[in-house]
């Protein structure tokens, strides 16, 4: 008996693939094709974010703007192929993007971190205060930019490190790009003795930095006093010299100020403190008469 409910039921679906062999050759074939739209439109979407980032590259476009732009394209694509192929599996796709809408709505409600991320992506791309391979301070975090992301912006700081900075923090705070400018100051401020006279030191320091040929003359230097300290006269040093000398001339200028000042027989005082101690005499009390 078994045996023949067996065979029944192989009769049944024999029958039932008989009579539907056209209904499950179309969804074979749809399924299939939605495969390949897939498989194209990833392949698509590579090959066009790279073609678009080569063109923009080679019209001189910053590397930046180039990445970010290529990577707009590719999602985009890759977007349309997805509706494509459920269009293709008999999906309604007008009943998709509504639902896609929906969903966008409550998901930009959850994400709304991210999207201020994409939005301030957007800006640093469009207003472009700094670009690949410049270094910058990005709200107290300083390194050469890498690359401008959708969502984030990543650098390389001095020490080897790589830092990505969320793209709506560097939009909130302070931008500070220290290589956009080919030419930057050095100030220096010296502390020398009270003993020290003040012409001397002036002129001292001012052979000092026109010694130094990588300094910029025309751009002028300035030398002063500039306070009167608890312990120190304290100048100022003011210098301008190329972005990529800054800080060498920084280091050799501050090394030869010292060196000239020694020279000179000319002290630079360091904090100290005077403690004087006074010895006060204990005088015996009289004894009490009992």
């Amino acid at each position: 008996m078994e045996d023949l409910n067996v065979v029944d039921g192989i009769n049944n679906a024999g029958g039932w693939l008989v009579r539907n062999q056209a209904l499950i050759l179309s969804y074979f074939v749809n399924i299939a094709a939605a495969i390949v739209i897939i498989v194209i439109g990833m392949m698509a979407a590579r090959i066009i974010s790279k073609g678009i980032n080569r063109v923009l590259v080679a019209r001189h476009i910053d590397a930046t703007v180039a990445d970010f732009l290529s990577a707009l394209v590719r999602y985009g694509v890759i977007a349309f192929t997805l509706i494509a192929a459920l269009g293709r599996v008999g999906v309604q796709t007008a009943s998709v993007i509504a639902v896609l809408g929906a969903a966008g709505l409550a998901l930009a409600l959850s994400l709304q971190g991210s999207l201020s991320n994409l939005a301030a992506g957007v800006l640093l791309v469009t207003f472009r205060p700094f670009k690949t391979g410049e270094f910058v301070d990005l709200g107290g975090v300083m390194g050469t930019v890498q690359n401008v992301q959708i969502f984030s912006t990543t650098m390389k700081s001095a020490d080897g490190k790589i830092v990505v900075v969320p793209n709506g923090k560097v939009i909130a705070g302070n931008i500070v790009n220290y290589s956009r400018e080919p030419i930057r100051r050095n100030e220096f401020i010296i502390g020398v003795a009270y003993e020290a006279d003040v012409d001397q030191v002036i002129a001292l320091f001012r052979e000092v930095v026109e010694a130094d040929e990588r300094v910029l003359k025309d751009m002028g230097i300035q030398i002063g006093l500039n306070e009167l300290a608890a312990s120190s006269l304290n100048f100022v040093v003011r210098c301008w010299s190329k972005s990529s000398d800054l800080q060498n001339v920084y280091w050799d200028l501050l090394k030869n100020f010292k060196r000239t000042l020694d020279a000179n027989g000319i002290g630079i005082p360091y904090p100290q403190m005077d403690v004087h101690l006074h010895q006060v005499k204990n005088e015996q009390q009289p004894e009490r008469a009992e």
